[in-house]
């Protein structure tokens, strides 16, 4: 089995940081996807309804686990992580959801599972709302691209480093562990 020294470097996000960033980008998205819709379409409307808020509180519950899912799913089929070394929950303490392996990754596998979920839960969404011009997938869509803020700055900093690295993330936080492969023996 591989021993495991102290990581060349700790990648910890500052989650109050983070929060506004993630609200930036969210607003930032649904200015521009409200603005792409109504380019297209050459209409924008917007109705508040029961059934409408309805279905945006289930659909950003169902996208927000579909997020946590989509990182499994990268490091499944990026990193080859078995499905039982996977894990999925939220964190109520710190207010995050998160999907979570011991495994050791490759640098190059991880950054990819990171944006996973920003493209199947952020953007593909967005096509769809504006191709049918449907507003509460739209707002939803904006909201899960705001939401990737933390996986965004998480592979902002693993870019800076080589392919090759190893990457471990921290089970309890929001937190990687990265070391040169010649330190793992």
């Amino acid at each position: 089995m591989n021993e495991i020294h102290e990581p060349d470097k700790v990648i910890a996000i500052d989650l109050p940081r983070v929060s506004k960033q993630s609200l930036l980008i969210s607003l930032a998205a649904l200015f521009i996807l409200f603005a792409l819709n109504a380019g297209i379409k050459r209409s924008l409307s917007f109705n508040i309804t029961f059934w409408n808020l309805f279905l945006f509180v289930a659909g950003y519950i169902i996208l927000i686990v579909l997020h946590e899912l989509f990182h499994l799913l990268g490091f499944r089929l990026f990193g080859r992580v078995p499905w039982k070394k996977m894990i999925v929950g939220v964190n109520l303490k710190l207010g995050i959801a998160y999907a979570t392996t011991d495994q050791l990754m490759t640098n190059k596998a991880i950054r990819k599972a990171l944006l996973l979920p920003f493209w199947m839960t952020g953007v593909v969404p967005a096509v769809v709302g504006i191709y049918f011009g449907h507003g509460v997938l739209i707002s939803l869509s904006a909201l899960l691209i705001g939401g990737a803020a933390g996986d965004f700055a998480m592979y902002k900093q693993l870019f800076k480093l080589p392919d090759d690295w190893l990457v471990r993330d921290d089970p309890k936080l929001p937190r990687l562990y990265v070391y040169s492969p010649n330190r793992i023996i």
